[in-house]
């Protein structure tokens, strides 16, 4: 036993020394990059001028058409723009798009654009390096997000799209097929950005790498999964509200540590600006249990906190004759407390989900869901098992991330006499599994794409089943898709909510999913910066962000 204890210690003290040289390097390269790109530029740059982060997850793509991920979503909404943007209360604000108005049977909207409005500077626009954004640059950006050649996963959002044609060069017009309130929180999205058709044909697939947009910075460096660099563009057509121009930073710069332990080291070191999002490897480091910010970090770190667009929850596959049982479905629902979830499992970040699949933060929250109720909850697992002669044991799928929530749910419903098996799994096999088909209780996320209860309610449409569509449970009901139907036809604000709410309490009474709570936005920042907003779909904009030197 002796001589195991001290293998373990000498195992145990050479994973903490590699650990801590793999940062020490990091910070190294890190600082060393940041003087290779200003030395490349011939200049000397600021570092309050440079903002610091770091994606553990990586980008695939700088390509709007391929922004399907929140770390390329992140970094090209810093590349482009679109017709319109979200402001941080989700508001729909002009963008390139300086007006636009629509007809009053909810289908043709007629948007004016801005002449003010240029490429970044770029070798394929030949002697004059950059060029004025056109309708016609619209017109193509569309048709490439259509284009099955494209392959881009965010064609759906044009969907309900008749057609789209230039009318002049400064006017863009959009046919739908039927009104769709919401439309215009769709054309928010990063997958509507205008590109210029000179740079797609120059670069061909290489424009994932090669990106050429009109957002508040332009494309420096990029060494996949080492570095990723983005100039101040001085073209950018915004200003503040004093009349100066945006952005106030020179560059962004990102790395890609893989190690969530390791961002949160180096946020604490000064080498990181800020980091998104609770870990459990540094949740109780930097978080108190009544969810504030401890004290020895403060003065150092500023904590931002806000409802946050996304539902945690766990899902069951029906379409198999091995579904799980509604009865039992129903008695997971009801078989453990949510509350403590939150309180002692997320250091009370985030909502208990004691409502429906739309999360608190939009108006058609629907909040009749299910409570903890231990007695109703065996009562109905009593009845399975007088029925059926005894309960099957359940396995639940989930990454290593929410293990902690899943052992929970474990311990708490092995008290009422139902057992579930926990199967860890990497993120890429469940994302694969869910799609497909492949696991019958899993976890899942839905953070919204545009701020709507449509959004979430999709989720459940019967034409929607996965793998062509995010149906994971594969949900089917008569009802839920008429109500569906007609919400999207509705341009009442108040009879589309109360169609959601009743779509939701339908969902609900069903039991394809158990939700578990919903989350807030939870930003760390470093104190040097300043004017940074979060909002409740988590993009990042570094637009009006600036540093204390």
């Amino acid at each position: 036993m002796i001589v195991k204890s001290e293998k373990r210690k000498v195992n145990s003290e050479k994973k903490e020394m590699m650990f801590f040289l793999k940062i020490a390097l990091f910070t190294i390269h890190f600082s060393f990059f940041i003087i290779l790109y200003s030395c490349g530029d011939s200049i000397k740059i600021d570092d309050s001028k440079v903002f610091r982060l770091n994606r553990y997850d990586g980008v695939s793509s700088l390509d709007p058409a391929f922004a399907k991920t929140q770390s390329n979503i992140w970094m090209t909404n810093q590349l482009f723009n679109g017709l319109v943007q979200l402001d941080n209360q989700l508001h729909v604000k002009p963008s390139i798009a300086k007006r636009w108005d629509i007809s009053e049977d909810g289908k043709t909207y007629r948007f004016t654009l801005r002449k003010d409005v240029f490429f970044h500077k770029n070798k394929v626009f030949k002697s004059k390096e950059t060029r004025k954004v056109i309708a016609n640059d619209f017109v193509y950006s569309f048709n490439r997000l259509l284009d099955k050649q494209t392959a881009s996963p965010g064609g759906w959002v044009l969907a309900n799209v008749k057609d789209f044609k230039a009318l002049n060069d400064t006017v863009f017009e959009i046919n739908l097929k039927e009104a769709f309130p919401p439309f215009l929180g769709l054309l928010s999205m990063q997958y509507c950005a205008v590109v210029p058709k000179e740079a797609v044909v120059f670069y061909g697939s290489d424009f994932r790498s090669n990106p050429v947009g009109t957002g508040p910075f332009q494309f420096k460096i990029w060494e996949e999964n080492v570095k990723l660099v983005l100039r101040k563009n001085p073209l950018y057509f915004e200003k503040d509200s004093k009349g100066e121009s945006l952005p106030y930073l020179e560059a962004v710069a990102v790395t890609f540590l893989p190690d969530k332990h390791s961002e949160f080291l180096q946020l604490i070191q000064g080498n990181l600006d800020f980091i998104s999002g609770l870990d459990p490897s540094y949740k109780d480091e930097l978080i108190s249990v009544s969810g504030e910010l401890n004290t020895k970090y403060q003065g150092k770190l500023h904590l931002e906190k806000q409802s946050y667009l996304n539902t945690e929850y766990l899902c069951f596959y029906l379409d198999n004759e091995n579904a799980v049982d509604k009865r039992l479905r129903q008695a997971i629902n009801y078989g453990f407390d949510r509350r403590k979830v939150i309180q002692y499992l997320r250091n009370n970040i985030g909502t208990p989900a004691t409502g429906g699949m739309i999360p608190d933060g939009l108006p058609s929250y629907f909040e009749k869901g299910y409570h903890y109720q231990p007695k109703k909850a065996k009562k109905l697992i009593e009845a399975y098992k007088k029925e059926e002669g005894s309960v099957p044991e359940i396995e639940l799928t989930t990454t290593s991330d929410y293990l902690n929530i899943c052992e929970y749910l474990q311990a708490e419903l092995n008290k009422l006499g139902l057992k579930i098996q926990i199967n860890v799994t990497p993120g890429s096999t469940l994302r694969e599994g869910k799609a497909n088909g492949k696991f019958p209780f899993f976890r899942v996320s839905w953070i919204a794409d545009y701020p709507d209860g449509e959004n979430y309610l999709s989720l459940f449409y019967s034409k929607n089943h996965a793998p062509n569509g995010p149906n994971y449970s594969h949900f089917k009901n008569a009802q839920f898709d008429q109500w569906y139907e007609a919400a999207l036809k509705e341009t009442s604000d108040l009879k589309r909510r109360i169609l959601y709410q009743k779509m939701d309490s339908l969902m609900l009474s069903e039991a394809p999913i158990v939700p578990l709570y919903y989350d807030e936005v939870t930003v760390f920042i470093n104190q040097k910066v300043q004017n940074f907003k979060s909002n409740p779909i988590n993009l990042l904009n570094l637009k009006e962000v600036w540093k204390k030197k």
